[in-house]
């Protein structure tokens, strides 16, 4: 089975490469059925590697084995993890495939498989990145990834905005990739490997009794700075509200829902393989960093997420805060803590990628995404705010779903004031879309004032009612595909934390894949169950004091000044990232002996 994995990034490729190459000759229908069908073999393919996935798969492309221990070549891993990530991709990608059928105007003659082929070459860089078991690899695909993502971006070359959204979404991620190529030269300079696995032990033996240099601290300051870039972590998330707020409705439902933890999945990844051994960054340091940014990144994430306005930028802050969660749960270096923070991401990937799913509903009903403009417009949408309103609460952390889950074994793993922050954050998360939903579908409450805050600046590309739809025209109902889609992952992230036996199924692999030891009792809890019940519940009551009493949404002096920040210049947003690697590097320092 191991010779198949390197299907899982080419087979997409391939497709897109079908869909470039004939596309001029094919009509719509057939360039559309060629991706979905590329994504869902895809899809197939990982989730039958992930059932044979114990012991791991491991494959040397193109025949290139170490030897005499030395390796130089292309090492693909596939356990548990890695093709769980893999999986969660492809499902996610033949989902916002489904989504988009026929969504955008009637392309120009030859251009039929463009956004198709996009959204391909966007999964076979992912899937890629998922299983690469070098660092080199990892970097190639990395980067792969990351040039689509900044054209479906900007996929709307038209309009100004969608142009400067990707053009501050390729810089800032472009200079995290170089920050990554560095810090790999450094690590190659010193153990003369590029395999994860064997640059773990190459710091190792280098370090012998003298524990980790300055040379390992810089690679993995380097390192995983591009990995932090990419998952949106304070103080690098400024690229991510920019781009949702312009990238299509399909490209949001990935950026979110895989493309962001793909960067927390490498960080869990690169640190177990290469930085945690006695060569590497000890554990009290690099947990020190993680958690301290995670808990940053959750605060930062749950406040802004709340004084929105435009559905998406919220939306994407409350993607921001979760991975704030999420970098908390794999900083505490923890095997309770990776399950529980697996099943968070699987349950967040579908609830998230629904409700964008849902906005973009919206968009394509009313050509806007502005909550006070939509105030009480969607009433006819009785099914989308049922969606919507059931993905606030499963934002929240209600059970059975499976953020419930993960965030109660999450919680329990982490203990004391951490456990806090995961209720805030996915209660103010919660409530921020509950009160879209019960303005926007039910009108409750007074109309909204201007003076009753939410950002507006239309240079941020915040958006109002002047927002250009996407879709190709208004139709009198909304597309089949674009009610089933968010209907389908809603119901399989209940299945994340509902279905018996998946949750442990999800933590044995995490267990075989990590490095903190075997935790296999992954399962409802009374105490995280109350735990969920309480976060639900304040959400449930901060969404009803915001609608009843909209002048709640203005933000105080210092929020405005946190708003400020989100300039939408990119020099600004260059600039907080060097501020980021210098403060993950003294995070990070104080373990090092020179």
């Amino acid at each position: 089975m191991h010779r198949l994995l390197p299907l899982l990034p080419a087979v997409p490729l391939l497709g897109a490469a079908l869909l470039v190459a004939g596309g001029r000759f094919l009509p719509r229908f057939v360039a559309e059925t060629v991706a979905c069908l590329a994504s869902a073999t895809t899809a197939a393919l990982a989730v039958r590697l992930l059932s044979d996935s114990s012991p791991a798969l491991v494959e040397w492309v193109g025949g290139w084995f170490p030897r005499s221990g030395e390796s130089v070549g292309i090492v693909l891993i596939g356990d548990g993890a890695s093709l769980g990530m893999a999986a969660l991709v492809s499902v996610l990608t033949l989902a916002a495939l489904a989504y988009s059928w026929h969504y955008f105007d009637e392309p120009p003659r030859g251009h039929a498989g463009s956004f198709p082929a996009l959204l391909l070459l966007f999964q076979g860089g992912m899937c890629g990145f998922a299983i690469a078991g070098d660092l080199f690899n990892a970097f190639v695909f990395f980067e792969l990834m990351s040039v689509v993502a900044y054209a479906l971006t900007g996929y709307r070359i038209d309009e100004a905005r969608a142009v400067q959204g990707g053009l501050s979404f390729g810089v800032v991620n472009s200079l995290g990739a170089y920050f990554m190529l560095m810090g790999i030269a450094l690590l190659y300079a010193r153990t003369g490997e590029l395999a994860m696995a064997k640059i773990g032990h190459g710091l190792d033996a280098a370090a012998g009794h003298h524990g980790p240099d300055a040379l390992a601290l810089a690679g993995f300051v380097l390192f995983l700075t591009g990995l932090l870039v990419k998952a949106a972590a304070v103080p690098f998330q400024f690229w991510l509200p920019d781009a949702h707020a312009v990238a299509p409705t399909p490209v949001c439902m990935l950026l979110s829902g895989v493309m962001v933890e793909l960067g927390v999945f490498g960080v869990w990844r690169v640190y177990g393989l290469v930085f945690s051994g006695p060569g590497g960054i000890p554990a009290a340091d690099a947990s020190r960093a993680l958690v301290v940014l995670g808990v940053l990144t959750g605060a930062v994430g749950s406040v802004m997420c709340w004084y929105q306005r435009h559905i998406k930028r919220l939306l994407a802050f409350s993607t921001i805060a979760h991975t704030g969660l999420f970098l908390v749960g794999i900083g505490v270096l923890k095997a309770e803590a990776d399950e529980g923070t697996a099943l968070y991401v699987l349950g967040h990937a579908g609830v998230k990628a629904a409700l964008f799913a849902c906005a973009g509903i919206l968009l394509d009903r009313y050509g806007s995404v502005d909550e006070f403009f939509l105030h009480g417009r969607a009433r006819r949408l009785r099914g989308v705010g049922v969606m919507f309103a059931v993905g606030a609460l499963a934002l929240a952390g209600l059970p059975p779903f499976g953020t419930g889950l993960g965030k109660a074994v999450s919680e329990e793993a982490v203990g004391g004031p951490l456990t806090v922050l995961y209720v805030a954050a996915s209660a103010l998360t919660g409530a921020a879309v509950l009160r879209v939903a019960a303005r926007v579908f039910l009108g409750l409450g007074p109309r909204p004032r201007e003076r009753d805050g939410g950002e507006r600046d239309e240079d941020k590309t915040s958006g109002s009612e002047e927002e250009e739809p996407e879709t190709r025209q208004r139709l009198d109902e909304v597309p089949g595909t674009m009610r089933t889609v968010p209907a389908v992952l809603l119901a399989a992230a209940l299945a994340v934390g509902a279905v018996p036996g998946f949750a442990q199924a999800v933590g044995r692999a995490v267990d075989e894949a990590g490095t903190w030891g075997v935790f296999t009792s992954v399962h409802w809890t009374v105490t995280g169950v109350l735990l969920d019940l309480l976060s639900s519940v304040l959400a449930v009551a901060l969404a009803g004091v915001a609608v009843a009493r909209p002048q709640l949404l203005a933000a105080p002096g210092w929020a405005l000044s946190l708003r400020r920040l989100q300039s939408g210049h990119v020099g600004d947003y260059v600039a907080w990232l060097l501020v980021g690697a210098t403060l993950l590097g003294a995070l990070a320092l104080p373990g090092v002996t020179g």
